[in-house]
C-alpha cells in the first residue's frame, strides 16, 4: 500500500508543477506544456482522423524529439475517454475512446498510460464496486512542432470537460 500512495503522491507533485489549469469539478479544464503533450501523445496513435504523418510527429515529439519534419498545427480529438482500473481484479485496465461513431478499446500497458495520463491532467477519480473511473468528453489539444521547437514550454494545449 505505501508504493500506491508514494505513486498518488508523485502525480499530485507532478500535477502542480505541469501546467493544469481548472481540472476539477464540471467545468471546462485546460492544461498545456508537458501534460498537454502526453495527453495528445497517447491518444493520437488511436485516432482515425489523424493522418500517418500527423501520428508520428506527435509521436517523435512525445518521445523527445523536437525537430520533427512535420510544420502544420495538429489538432488531437476525442469525443469521450472512459478508463477503467481494477482494485479488486487487479488485472482489469481498459480504456474506449471514442471518435465520432467510432469507439476504441485498448487494455493492458495503453489503458493504464491513458489512466494515469488523465491523472496527470486532473481528470477526477471516480469508484464503483471493485473499479476505479476516469472520463472526459470533447478533447481538443493542438500541437504545434513549430512552437515546440522553440524550447520554451509552449506549444501544446488542450481543453476538455472532465467526467461523462
Amino acid at each position: 500500500m505505501r508504493s500506491g500512495r508514494f505513486i498518488f503522491s508523485c502525480t499530485l507533485a507532478l500535477a502542480s508543477l505541469s501546467g493544469i489549469a481548472g481540472a476539477s469539478g464540471a467545468t471546462p479544464a485546460k492544461v498545456s506544456g508537458a501534460t498537454a503533450l502526453a495527453l495528445a501523445g497517447v491518444i493520437a496513435p488511436l485516432s482515425p482522423d489523424l493522418s500517418g504523418a500527423e501520428k508520428k510527429a506527435v509521436a517523435m515529439l512525445f518521445a523527445g524529439g523536437s525537430n520533427v519534419p512535420y510544420k502544420k498545427a495538429i489538432v488531437v480529438t476525442a469525443d469521450r475517454i472512459v478508463c477503467r482500473t481494477g482494485n479488486v481484479d487487479i488485472t482489469v485496465r481498459n480504456c474506449e475512446v471514442t471518435f465520432g461513431k467510432k469507439t476504441r478499446t485498448v487494455n493492458g500497458s495503453t489503458a493504464n498510460e491513458i489512466f494515469a495520463t488523465e491523472a496527470l491532467a486532473g481528470i477526477p477519480p471516480d469508484g464503483a464496486a471493485g473499479s476505479n473511473f476516469e472520463s472526459l468528453t470533447r478533447l481538443s489539444c493542438t500541437i504545434d512542432p513549430n512552437a515546440i521547437r522553440r524550447k520554451d514550454g509552449s506549444g501544446a494545449d488542450c481543453t476538455f470537460q472532465p467526467g461523462n
